[in-house]
């Protein structure tokens, strides 16, 4: 018998915690782990509750919940998007995740999600370059130089197979950073002074910009035949990366359509411009990438089910390897019917 007070102990992960858990497995597995993970969910997509994502909008950025459930576990993310915050030493993106069982509501696990966030998205847009990026694909352009660059590079690494990364930012002191960073991890780093040049030879292009506007970060003229784009940075209303012409000619893979058109690039076109929504590639409903010269976009603004499965992985993993705490977070009193009894008995 469970002893009293105990099923209300909740497994934590902190952030501290989790970094010590993605030193224990090491970051590329780690990385490859998870866009696995994240695939497999893909694959069974049609048995997720789906909706789009609950947002509080301000001036200034964005507070979210993002909910799912397969029917025997729950799970939600709280996630804002504040741009201002990089000039106030802040983190433009944090968040924290639970996990819960349906079957008697209780969580199972609390876990930070600011690092966990930057790894489930370096996953997700590797795990569908792989899929889409044309055959052989080498090099990758990261624009946008910020807090996702590092993880962006190594998972395209481990999961699609890139070699080399060009850089480019419009502070030419994160695109230090991430040279100092990636160095010794096995990729050939360039450093660019312009958009332009860091696209030249690259088959993938990433886009990850922070700014809650309507940006051209990338115009039409500037891509060539055959690129696979992945733009992550356009993630909310009025916030994108690329001209409407760079849309207009490239199959546009997208995760949950109805959250992607008020949120993704796609914002920009009419309501019923066609989309594939990518598990379909995953489980052969669609094709995915079909010639070489073919454009192809992975519109991503993250999707509750990347989270779901990066909570379940680390949940797992934390337990195998016993890295987490555990939270006194829900009242268990010896009989559920008294609660005030256990209030009054707690001052003995």
């Amino acid at each position: 018998m469970t002893p009293p007070g105990q099923l209300a102990l909740v497994p934590f992960l902190s952030v501290e915690t989790m970094m010590r858990l993605v030193h224990h497995i090491g970051l590329e597995a780690m990385l490859s782990d998870l866009a696995a993970e994240i695939e497999a969910d893909f694959a069974r997509w049609e048995s997720f509750d789906k909706v789009a994502r609950v947002a509080s909008h301000s001036d200034v950025g964005v507070i979210e919940l993002m909910p799912t459930s397969d029917g025997e576990t729950y799970g939600f993310k709280y996630v804002n998007g504040h741009p201002k915050n990089m000039k106030e030493g802040r983190q433009t993106v944090t968040a924290f995740g639970l996990l819960a069982d349906v079957s008697n509501g209780y969580p199972v696990l609390l876990s930070e999600m600011t690092l966990l966030t930057a790894l489930r998205t370096a996953a997700t847009s590797a795990m569908a370059a792989r899929w889409l990026a044309p055959l052989g694909a080498r090099t990758m352009a990261m624009i946008g130089n910020g807090a996702q660059a590092e993880f962006q590079a190594l998972a395209m690494k481990g999961v699609a197979g890139i070699g080399a990364v060009r850089l480019w930012d419009i502070d030419r002191a994160a695109t230090d950073k991430v040279v100092r960073n990636l160095a010794g991890t096995g990729l050939d780093v360039t450093a660019c002074d312009s958009a332009e040049e860091a696209m030249l030879g690259a088959q993938i292009v990433t886009t990850c910009t922070a700014d809650k506007q309507n940006a051209t970060i990338l115009t039409d003229n500037m891509l060539g035949a055959g690129v696979h784009l992945n733009a992550v940075g356009g993630d909310c209303p009025g916030k994108t990366e690329l001209h409407r012409d760079i849309l207009n000619r490239s199959s546009i893979f997208v995760e949950y359509a109805p959250q992607t058109r008020v949120e993704g690039e796609i914002q920009q076109l009419d309501p019923d411009h066609p989309v594939t929504e990518f598990w379909q590639v995953v489980t052969g409903a669609a094709e995915g990438r079909i010639s070489p010269d073919q454009v192809t976009l992975f519109d991503s603004v993250g999707f509750a089910v990347e989270d779901f499965s990066a909570l379940r992985y680390v949940r797992r993993k934390a337990q195998e390897s016993a890295l987490y705490e555990s939270l006194d977070l829900l009242a268990d009193p010896d009989d559920p019917r008294d609660l005030y009894g256990m209030v009054m008995r707690s001052t003995t």
